[in-house]
């Protein structure tokens, strides 16, 4: 196995200048914005084929874990059914097939099941498809749904007659994929992409049947730090176009019984207020932060904010995330201590309930309640060792019934593993939480490998959610544990606030730190550490990996955000303009500087680094994919071990992988079968 060479990128030195610092970049000739350059193209054959190589010894352990993944799932499955409008709608699953049926069946008896559209067929013939939305009209008779059939994040609109089946000519392309339907089932809205930038930028109208260059333009953002939403409003009077940053935010209504008039601000943006809002029985809820950062809620008329009337104040270690209305009852999904809540609470802000749980790790989450008469709320549950389980709360008695819990086939028992929800103290005293499940059988103190994962941005809580394919680590001995490091906010939005900008080497220690503290604590053999993490995760890892390579065994990157600071000075790369508040704006000297500190391309240096394993997607539109092919090269170049360094490059697919509920499994067989490989002693890195 030793015989075969790994490829050696070619070095075309590019020089890049900024506050009058240089850099040399060997390998920025491996960025092509059209994907079609036979030289880039050859490279990342030739590193697929490298990779393939130096896995081959695994293929039957990969084989094995995928079928273990794959028999776990129901062949047959379906999702829960929802009421909306005198119908019922759910997705359903037939056996062997990649992607679901979307149906529906009319709540009167003998009503035939109505087929609205087969995922199968929209996806026969292209190597990837995502349906970003599938929305029916007021009157029943039309639907809209946004396909992405490349993996850009680029959504095709198009329509179908629901009393015919017909799908009408009408095709809009490069959009985010969100429809509204006007209140007379006449046409929608859809917002449209930049087409350099890919950011959502332009609300339009779209009248059925028409040419959709006769589409009227309802709203343009100017300013390309925002992006653009839309949505309906709870009371379906309005329109939505809901503008954030990372540190404003701004909403503009519009009423769907006049989609051609002029849409109306609620409250003008100003820097350092969030807010978001919905619409109910007269009255608009507001949750904002205007008094505090981890927000309150407030009943409002208007935009007016001296006269917004409080019904949820902020407090100091509880975060507001998100509420539902409904006709009689209001429900608030909250973040305290680093763990989800719901409670239910009256129109006038009194708690009525709150639903508890009995579990170290988990996570509960508003469920899917499209219907504000209805006289059940639905929510979501899940931990480490508990499937994903769907819950009805009857509102007027507090019963509550379990709708479905995810189905795991096999001899899977969720008495055998436990979690644990640990608190570890990082190099600045700071208390950084930690979730972690292991087999309880195959526990030995310090001496079961360990995965660690970790996120650490955009104030996305990384929650201790259950994954059938997990099972298949655990049932070979591995601990997995969560860091949940500051960047993330688990534990409010200070936490996001401490993981930020000039703050961001938190993420980075805090992970390192959370690594060490599992390990005193017995969870794992120090010699068998592995890491994890994609996209803003990836960068985490590779930051960690720069920063101490001798703690990990190996680290699996994914889609990973490396070169940080080119793209964040690169306006035309989507995401860079609306991140400046994220990463911090590099045009500022000490911004640049305090980048390039940690920046893993920027940081790579001549030292042994663990056992790489990198995958990303050609088509990735939100961390392109020259990022990732460039920190290979580079890591190639520089690095003084002979530890397996590999770049398994999907020329199918982007950001999210492969597509198709079975198909995503190969890659995480891929992912486990290289640290399994490493982790089992009798295997060396020169026989893998």
């Amino acid at each position: 196995m030793n015989s075969i060479l790994p490829p050696i990128a070619t070095q075309h030195p590019h020089s890049l200048i900024f506050h009058g610092d240089e850099r040399i970049d060997p390998y920025y000739w491996l960025r092509d914005d059209t994907r079609s350059n036979p030289e880039v193209l050859d490279y990342l054959h030739a590193e697929n084929g490298y990779a393939e190589a130096m896995l081959r010894p695994t293929e039957a352990l990969q084989k094995t874990l995928y079928q273990e993944m794959v028999d776990r799932q129901l062949p047959d499955d379906s999702s829960v059914p929802y009421y909306l409008k005198g119908y019922w709608y759910r997705s359903r699953y037939l056996p062997e097939q990649e992607y679901p049926l979307y149906e529906r069946l009319a709540a009167r008896p003998d009503a035939p099941t109505e087929l609205l559209l087969d995922g199968n067929q929209r996806a026969a013939g292209v190597d990837f498809y995502d349906l970003g939305a599938l929305e029916v009209s007021p009157s029943n008779h039309w639907m809209a749904c946004g396909e992405d059939f490349v993996s850009r994040r680029q959504y095709q609109i198009s329509v179908r007659n629901l009393q015919t089946g017909e799908w009408l000519p009408d095709l809009l392309e490069n959009t985010s994929g969100d429809v509204v339907w006007s209140a007379d089932s006449a046409g929608f809205f859809y917002v449209r992409l930049d087409s350099e930038t890919l950011l959502p930028y332009q609300v339009w109208y779209h009248t059925l049947g028409a040419d959709p260059a006769q589409d009227k333009l309802v709203y343009e953002e100017a300013d390309n730090t925002y992006y653009l939403h839309i949505s309906h409003s709870r009371s379906e009077e309005y329109l939505l176009i809901s503008l954030s940053s990372t540190l404003s935010s701004e909403v503009h209504l519009l009423s769907l019984k006049t989609p051609h008039g002029t849409p109306t601000l609620f409250l003008a943006r100003r820097r350092g207020h969030e807010y978001g809002l919905d619409h109910f029985q007269q009255h608009f809820y507001v949750r904002s932060n205007r008094e505090g950062r981890n927000f309150a809620l407030y009943l409002a008329d208007d935009g007016a904010e001296q006269h917004w009337q409080c019904l949820l104040p902020v407090r100091e270690h509880t975060l507001l995330q998100d509420f539902v209305l409904f006709r009689n009852a209001l429900f608030v999904e909250e973040r305290d201590a680093g763990l989800t809540r719901l409670r239910e609470l009256d129109l006038q802000g009194k708690e009525v309930r709150t639903i508890a749980v009995d579990d170290p790790a988990y996570v509960l989450w508003l469920g899917t309640n499209p219907d504000p008469d209805n006289p059940e709320f639905r929510y979501g549950y899940a931990s480490l060792t508990t499937p994903t389980t769907h819950y009805a709360l009857d509102i007027a008695s507090g019963e509550r019934k379990m709708l479905k819990r995810q189905p795991v086939l096999g001899d899977f028992k969720p008495d055998y593993y436990q979690s644990q929800r640990l608190w570890i103290e990082a190099r600045d005293g700071t208390q950084v939480p930690v979730s972690l499940v292991y087999r309880k059988d195959l526990y030995q103190p310090g001496q079961n490998p360990l995965l660690v994962y970790g996120y650490g941005a955009y104030g996305m809580s990384e929650d201790p959610y259950f994954a059938s394919s997990r099972l298949s680590l655990l049932d070979r001995g591995f601990i997995f544990a969560i860091a949940h490091v500051r960047g993330g906010e688990e534990l409010g939005r200070h936490w996001y606030e401490q993981g930020r900008q000039l703050k961001k080497m938190n993420s980075f220690t805090d992970f390192i730190d959370a690594t060490e503290g599992i390990l005193a604590a017995g969870y794992g053999d120090p010699k068998r550490v592995f890491a994890t993490g994609g996209s803003a995760g990836g960068l985490l890892m590779g930051a960690v990996a720069n920063m101490a390579p001798e703690r990990y065994l190996g680290v699996v990157a994914v889609v990973p955000f490396v070169d940080t600071l080119t793209s964040m000075l690169d306006e035309s790369i989507p995401l860079t303009t609306g991140e400046y508040d994220e990463w911090g704006d590099p045009r500022d000297p000490a911004v640049y500087q305090y980048i390039k500190s940690y920046s893993p391309y920027d940081q790579i240096k001549p030292q042994a680094y663990p056992h790489l394993l990198v995958v990303s997607g050609l088509h990735d539109s939100q961390v392109q994919y020259w990022e990732p092919a460039k920190w290979v090269a580079k890591l190639r170049a520089n690095k003084t071990d002979d530890h397996l360094l590999l770049l398994s490059m999907d020329m199918d697919a982007g950001h999210g992988g492969k597509s198709g509920r079975y198909r995503y499994f190969l890659d995480i067989a891929q992912e486990y079968a290289f640290m399994l490989a490493l982790a089992d002693t009798s295997i060396n890195s020169a026989s893998i």
